[in-house]
């Protein structure tokens, strides 16, 4: 099935996930933006590697060749077969996708630039040196060296080619993809329950990097993503597959779920507050786990197959039986399947761009869509009605 004919599927979906979380923070609040119509001069990103288009590469080691196979052809820094949610949410902005902040080859930050890092979470400490504080610092760098140059250089057309001008910053796009490598490394590393007691360390580290970006920045227009379906991701299940009681009706791993939503939780509550505190900032909350779930609970009824299986195991080593597998003189290579857009994991760890490209049709298109959690300093949206 293409997803050229899912769209009903889509749409359909999206009251099925309403309904499913209550309408989340009001049925009131379930609103549509037209990203496109928005006109955000910009878009600025910080996150993990679900939205990671290429800084892991250029600061510490390249991903999988094989990756970017679907739709760059080319290694593009990402850890998909081609796009990632982001990649269509600049899309839909009418944007070029983001250039990584740490990529000096190629680069252009005209319209925004992503700080996401893979392996990155909210605290410190875990997979990667850039935790979410680290992310901000760059950014704030970047803002002043770019105000510098306009303020000292004499060619400003040079200088508009390659980055924003001053006043964008105040009037961009900040996104967040943040937080799930927060609750792995707590996993492995720890207890779950003790995972899940450091969960308000983390909402509160990552209100501070908003407050920091809302006073130091001028930023006034946020958009976060809660975590995902973390229980469902084939390379955790693996540990569980012995385990059947610890695993719900869709066979992902309920434990690891429950504290995924006791985390987005939080962090809903938060966003909602740092919508009262913070005047003439507006922020959407988009309740990603939901489309996630759902789309794993009804991968077959969407034309995918079984959403445990995978492409390749990229640099996980041989944790999942994931795509074909080549053993020679002992050494195991993995050759990726033959279609990946009949998979929704890509690596274990990862989603197809088919996937990528579901998730996304339903937060930028369908009912469900993102919720505006403060109007203020947004434009209106409108009715998510007209789009049926």
């Amino acid at each position: 099935m293409s997803f050229n004919k899912l769209i009903w599927v889509i749409y359909f979906l999206g009251f099925v996930v309403d309904e499913r979380i209550g309408g989340g923070i009001g049925h009131d609040n379930v609103v549509n933006p037209d990203l496109k119509r928005f006109k955000f001069p910009a878009l600025y990103n910080f996150g993990d590697s679900n939205s990671d288009t290429g800084g892991r590469s250029a600061a510490i080691a390249d991903v999988p060749l094989t990756n970017a196979e679907t739709f760059f052809g080319v290694p593009s820094g990402r850890f998909c077969d081609g796009r990632l949610i982001i990649d269509f949410i600049a899309e839909k902005l009418g944007l070029p996708y983001l250039s990584a902040y740490l990529d000096s080859i190629g680069t252009n930050f005209r319209h925004g630039a992503n700080f996401a890092i893979a392996g990155s979470s909210i605290r410190h400490g875990g997979y990667s040196p850039f935790p979410l504080d680290i992310q901000i610092a760059q950014f704030l760098r970047f803002k002043s060296q770019t105000a510098a140059l306009y303020k000292n250089c004499s060619n400003k057309m040079t200088i508009q080619s390659n980055l924003p001008r001053p006043e964008d910053f105040s009037n961009a796009l900040y996104m967040f993809d943040i937080g799930q490598n927060d609750l792995a490394f707590g996993f492995q590393n720890s207890t779950i329950a003790e995972t899940q007691a450091s969960i308000p360390k983390m909402i509160n580290k990552f209100a501070a990097a908003v407050n920091k970006l809302y006073n130091a920045a001028g930023a006034r227009n946020f958009w976060v993503h809660n975590t995902g379906p973390i229980g469902c991701i084939p390379f955790n299940k693996k540990y569980y597959r012995s385990k059947p009681d610890k695993l719900d009706m869709n066979g992902c791993v309920e434990v690891l779920n429950r504290v995924a939503r006791e985390f987005n939780k939080q962090l809903k509550e938060k966003v909602l507050q740092l919508g009262k505190d913070l005047p003439g900032a507006a922020f959407t909350f988009v309740d990603v786990y939901s489309v996630k779930y759902s789309l794993v609970s009804d991968a077959k009824k969407l034309g995918f197959e079984d959403p445990f299986e995978c492409c390749s195991s990229g640099n996980f080593g041989n944790t999942v039986d994931c795509g074909n597998k080549t053993i020679v003189n002992g050494t195991v290579y993995v050759n990726p399947c033959p279609n990946p857009s009949r998979l929704i994991s890509w690596d274990s760890l990862h989603y197809t761009e088919a996937a990528n490209m579901f998730v996304a049709n339903i937060i930028l298109n369908a009912s469900l869509g993102p919720q505006s959690l403060n109007s203020k300093g947004l434009p209106q949206f409108h009715d998510p009605k007209q789009l049926i």
